[in-house]
């Protein structure tokens, strides 16, 4: 159940990306004129990227579940993490800033929701458990520093951010900054969240076991 769950949902994270690889083919108007510019701009979303890391997860997960390298769990951690986020920021922040339909909405929807719920969710009830630890929740942490300083290095040489509210040429450095370090402070703590429900989880799977046995 475990390993066809997380295919189901590397398979729901590539759908999502050819989908949006296609609608983004036939875009016009936008900053980027040419094809390869414009897919290419694609992958550079947070979005994107923290679905590309949700997909190669949850595969190897589908292929074999009882994994042990901590770059592997670095990886999954980050991936659970930085999804949480496009979720909820997505949510809160985002939703209504694009009224989509078709093939633009399916897209959506795949990668801003679907995903996000399947892999908080594989996470809760499937685990793989007792593989987080605090130095892991730390280095979870790296990927978005990575990614906000990638955009904005980025956006200042051809002037385009992927979100609003890292845009510098409308809400200068310093709101960028604080807006990154808000989303920074909620990377953190849904870090180390999920390395105290895991443990948690862990205890209460434990209990259940001891239980039924008694």
């Amino acid at each position: 159940m475990a390993r066809t769950w997380f295919g189901a949902t590397a398979a729901v994270v590539a759908v999502g990306i050819v989908v949006q690889l296609f609608v983004t083919a036939g875009l016009e108007g936008t900053p980027f004129p040419d094809l390869r510019g414009r897919l290419l701009n694609v992958f550079c979303y947070f979005t994107v990227q923290s679905n590309l890391l949700v997909a190669v997860t949850c595969l190897l997960l589908a292929v074999r579940l009882d994994r042990r390298s901590t770059t592997f769990w670095v990886l999954r951690l980050t991936a659970l993490v930085a999804i949480a986020v496009t979720g909820i920021v997505f949510h809160v922040a985002l939703k209504g800033l694009q009224d989509l339909q078709g093939a633009a909405a399916l897209a959506d929807f795949l990668l801003h929701t679907l995903s996000p719920l399947m892999c908080v969710l594989g996470f809760l009830v499937l685990g793989p458990r007792e593989r987080i630890t605090r130095p892991i929740a730390l280095m979870a942490c790296i990927f978005p520093l990575c990614w906000a300083v990638f955009a904005m290095v980025r956006g200042a040489f051809i002037h385009f951010y992927p979100y609003p509210f890292i845009d510098v040429d409308t809400h200068g450095y310093a709101r960028v900054l604080l807006n990154s370090l808000l989303v920074a402070v909620v990377f953190v703590g849904l870090s180390f969240g999920a390395l105290a429900l895991d443990r948690v989880l862990l205890r209460t799977r434990f209990s259940v076991v001891e239980g039924a046995g008694t």
